[in-house]
């Protein structure tokens, strides 16, 4: 196949997806399932560059999730929508479509210099002790929001919904469902670049033996900081979809129970596989919609699911094996030139 043939594909699926949410074939509620699977494919595959790529153990991703959400939230309301809490916009509302992508960047930006501040107790930690470092980060962060009643505390912050009215004037198109594809495609993308990039082979280095990978000349230092940054940033461009996509953003929706909902993504994946964490986020993004009935109960089979998997697949469902090395016709899209 030729070089332009993934673009194309992406962009024509793209285009149906429009089309089908447009025309109405697609109702509001597989909308919904289709952004959250989304979301989910890009905290499962950026954690998975930290517990999988580098070997380590995070259980904070939440955190990360949430500086992401609320900076990007408060952005945004601030430059493009009119409300109580900050009164008048400081931007035409019409420049929001074009800006949007910036606010997502910021949101990343702000959720990778958290990261940093986890990156560098990690250069002296592994295992079990960074899963506690990371879990204590998380917490302080939702204490942290719960605390600032500028940006409404327990009580959670909203008016981004006015924010997606202000691109609907723009051009009536379903704009999250843009947004969220292309950061799917975008987070993909990049995480295939760093993992088969010079630092990339220094994460799986570290992975292997990191005093090995010193001996080796590897700084192994700046690797686990940028994975830790790249990691913690994509998960910041995932809260900020998320925040978008509801259109209000509560502390509550940040604990622990969502890094292990993370965590079992990556695990039933595989440790190391793109491709893995990309199915499973599908496969529990599913499973999530399914169990939504049973309430509370579901949080009782997902951790329980995590629990099995350890005990009969500790591998996942791809290993550390990608689709290429299923299929190898498909291996000349996990190459890269240069």
């Amino acid at each position: 196949m030729k070089q332009y043939t993934i673009p194309a594909l992406l962009a024509l699926l793209l285009a149906v997806l429009v089309f089908v949410s447009m025309t109405g074939a697609m109702n509001v509620y597989w909308q919904s399932v289709l952004m959250f699977m989304g979301i989910n494919i890009i905290l499962s595959s950026s954690l998975n560059i930290i517990n999988g790529n580098m070997g380590e153990f995070s259980c904070g991703h939440a955190g990360f999730m949430a500086v992401g959400a609320y900076v990007s939230s408060v952005l945004s309301v601030l430059l493009f929508a009119e409300g109580s809490v900050f009164g008048e916009a400081l931007l035409p509302p019409h420049l929001a479509v074009f800006l949007f992508p910036f606010v997502l960047v910021a949101g990343g930006v702000a959720a990778s210099l958290v990261g940093l501040l986890v990156a560098v107790p990690s250069f002296r930690t592994r295992g079990d002790y960074l899963a506690i470092i990371t879990i204590a980060a998380a917490y302080i962060v939702k204490s942290t929001i719960e605390n600032i009643n500028a940006i409404g505390g327990a009580r959670g912050f909203m008016g981004m919904s006015k924010v997606i009215a202000a691109m609907n004037t723009t051009a009536e198109l379903p704009w999250m469902i843009i947004w969220v594809f292309l950061g799917t495609v975008f987070s993909i993308w990049l995480i295939r670049r760093f993992i088969f990039s010079t630092l990339g082979n220094g994460v799986n280095a570290v992975c292997q033996d990191e005093i090995a990978a010193e001996i080796m000349s590897v700084n192994t230092n700046q690797v686990k900081m940028t994975a830790f940054m790249v990691s913690c940033g994509l998960a910041g461009i995932a809260g900020a979809l998320f925040a978008h996509v509801l259109g209000y953003v509560n502390p509550g929706s940040f604990t622990i129970l969502k890094s292990t909902e993370v965590m079992v993504m990556v695990y039933l994946g595989g440790m190391g596989s793109l491709s893995g964490s990309v199915l499973s986020a599908i496969l529990i993004t599913l499973l999530m919609e399914a169990l939504r009935p049973l309430q509370i109960i579901k949080w009782i089979v997902i951790p329980l699911l995590l629990v099995l998997l350890m005990q009969f697949r500790p591998e996942g469902i791809m290993g550390n094996r990608e689709l290429a090395d299923i299929f190898p016709r498909l291996k000349k899209f996990y190459r890269l030139k240069g």
